[in-house]
């Protein structure tokens, strides 16, 4: 159980005192106020409902919250999506349960149609008596009416007509209520067409078989890891971001929480990326999730060619995210604006997809799918045009808003296209020209050793054929089979980034914008998954004593919940970015195996040793 904390009186709470709870199409963010502070229903990429978390005075929220609120704390139900918060004043404690109800037959490792399209929020007093505080105010103009079961509530900004039902008749969505030990409340919000046919039954059998479908699931997520519970917090945390319609993964659940409090690094991260496919895959794949690496693969292999053009990252539907804009009429969190719908890197060049999108595609056939004629036939088109793309400079893993430089990591992606597509036609025995593309795989990755190796800084560089920035994206090379991480110049490259890049207790800068203009003026946070790939590179370096300090370090900067945001603040280790993030939790489930599998013995895939058989 999570220690009892003051609960603050700002305006804003931390990023990092939020749950995240959802059904697979939808979610939101509770406050450890008792607020829902951010909610996007039906679907992740959705006019937000509430979004208090970006405005606390214009955005809306569903608050349950006892007056006179002085502490407070968050947990899951083991092994659930499923959040409580309990609030205590000098008088009682209240309990809120909060979740996204599923089927009562949900298998969630199985079934698209798992969620209810339905919030469920019951307050229970556990002690003494409190006040509650109710306030259920969407975003923008809402038009209200009270009907036999509660009331009708019409969005038009979101284009939703949402049913609010009580478990007691109350004079209105905004209102407060005395309760004494013992008694309960309980909120229903449902969005989804389903006619409730009796608003009156208990809450406690769809709690029940909400939990009972969380907890069949999670009990595949692997145990013979270090800190079990994290990895399964975060197996959960991603299953919460995993689209169950077709198995799109939303990189996060929200948009424009900074990267810097105060700064303009604020993007919307509610949709998939080609990138992240090849990550996730990789991390769900060993930590006993197959179902859901290979519905996410599908989903990349499918939306790539969507409309017939491969683009960095698509909406749920597979689709090009709507134009990128400012939202003028919102505050940002804590007076960070601008706040952004959209993403304008949909329209960047970025020349890693084509080793992203072919990893997917060996992920893919490793599990035993076939590649169909037409799928290879883009597939090897994708490889060809690897061939040459390196060569043009492009805005990179980071997607920078300047001119575009030829980037070492993109080049090592375009060298992971050749490579695969080699060991797909060979092994596979699919057409193509299987001994040009490893014999030109072999190529990139000379010029990479040489062209991106700066003498004078000993280190690989960001990009090719001069001096440039260091990059921590270049401790990617090894996980991606590049080069082994047990290379002299990864080695150096590993040292490099540790010295000039580090934050602090185990934290790393992505890169330093005054050494690597990114079109920005600010910085930001540390970045947490390059500190989970510094571990990975310990670890396959032979250096497995400081591969598992610097785990440990990291596992304890997560949320009291066990989540991650994308970056971490060094002065003050509070979260910056966009939250929950996913690829933050890829990382720490890597890592997790990468170290289980060297404490069996066994060396990591990442060194000379086991070099990609």
């Amino acid at each position: 159980m999570n220690e009892w904390s003051p609960t603050s009186h700002e305006e804003y709470l931390p990023i990092e005192d939020h749950g995240l709870i959802g059904d697979g199409r939808g979610c939101a963010l509770v406050g450890r106020d008792g607020a829902i502070s951010f909610m996007c229903v039906p679907r992740f990429d959705a006019p937000p409902l509430f979004c208090s978390l970006l405005d606390r005075h214009g955005g809306g929220s569903f608050l349950l919250a006892p007056e006179g609120l002085r502490l407070s704390r968050q947990h899951y139900v083991e092994d659930t999506g499923v959040l409580v918060t309990e609030l205590r004043t000098d008088t009682g404690v209240v309990e809120i349960t909060d979740a996204f109800l599923l089927q009562p037959t949900a298998r969630l490792e199985v079934e698209a149609p798992v969620g209810r399209g339905e919030l469920v929020r019951h307050a229970r007093v556990t002690h003494g008596s409190v006040d509650l505080a109710v306030a259920v105010q969407p975003r923008g103009q809402t038009h209200t009416e009270r009907q036999d079961a509660g009331w009708r509530l019409t969005c038009p900004r979101q284009a939703l007509k949402l049913h609010l039902t009580a478990s007691r008749p109350l004079p209105g969505p905004r209102c407060t209520v005395p309760l004494s030990q013992g008694e309960d409340l309980w909120f229903r919000l449902r969005w989804s067409d389903r006619r409730d046919t009796d608003p009156g039954r208990s809450i406690s059998p769809c709690f029940g078989d909400t939990v009972r479908a969380w907890r069949r699931w999670s009990a595949f997520v692997v145990k013979d890891v270090p800190r079990a519970d994290l990895v399964r917090r975060s197996a959960i945390t991603l299953k919460l971001l995993d689209y169950v319609e077709n198995g799109a993964i939303v990189a996060a659940p929200t948009s424009s929480l900074p990267e810097r409090i105060g700064g303009d690094r604020n993007w919307d991260y509610r949709y998939a990326w080609i990138r992240d496919a090849a990550y996730t895959v990789f991390a769900l794949r060993r930590i006993g999730l197959p179902d859901e690496a290979g519905g996410f693969l599908h989903w990349a292999l499918t939306a790539a060619w969507r409309d017939g053009r491969l683009r960095v990252l698509y909406d749920v539907d597979g689709r090009p995210p709507p134009p990128e804009v400012i939202d003028e009429e919102l505050e940002g969190y804590r007076g960070s604006a601008p706040v952004r719908w959209g993403n304008a890197a949909v329209e960047q060049l970025q020349h890693d997809v084509y080793g992203e999108l072919l990893d997917c595609a060996f992920q893919w056939a490793a599990t035993g799918r076939p590649l169909s004629t037409g799928l290879w036939h883009r597939l090897s088109g994708l490889a060809e045009q690897a061939r040459t793309a390196w060569r043009t400079p492009d805005h990179g893993i980071w997607e920078v808003r300047t001119h575009g430089r030829p980037f070492t990591y993109s080049a090592a992606m375009c060298q992971v296209a050749l490579d695969r597509a080699a060991r797909l036609a060979t092994r596979l025995n699919l057409p193509g020209n299987a001994t040009t593309w490893a014999a030109e795989a072999r190529h990139l990755t000379g010029r990479i050793i040489h062209d991106a190796w700066d003498g004078h800084t000993h280190s690989f560089t960001e990009h090719l054929g001069a001096r440039g920035g260091l990059d921590a994206s270049l401790l990617a090379l090894p996980l991606r089979r590049v080069l082994p991480a047990d290379h002299p110049r990864m080695v150096a490259t590993t040292q490099a980034i540790t010295e000039r890049l580090g934050a602090g207790d185990g934290l790393l800068f992505r890169y330093l914008p005054q050494d690597s203009p990114d079109g920005l003026q600010e910085p930001e946070g540390a970045f947490l998954l390059c500190s989970f790939w510094l571990v990975d590179n310990l670890a396959g370096q032979g250096r497995v004593d400081e591969a598992s300090e610097l785990f440990e370090k990291l596992c304890s900067y997560a949320s009291p919940l066990g989540l991650y945001a994308e970056q971490i603040d060094p002065a003050d280790r509070s979260f910056l970015g966009n939250f929950p993030q996913a690829l933050s939790h890829v990382g720490l489930l890597s890592s997790a195996v990468v170290l289980a599998r060297t404490q069996r013995g066994i060396r990591p895939e990442l060194s000379t040793h086991a070099w990609f058989r």
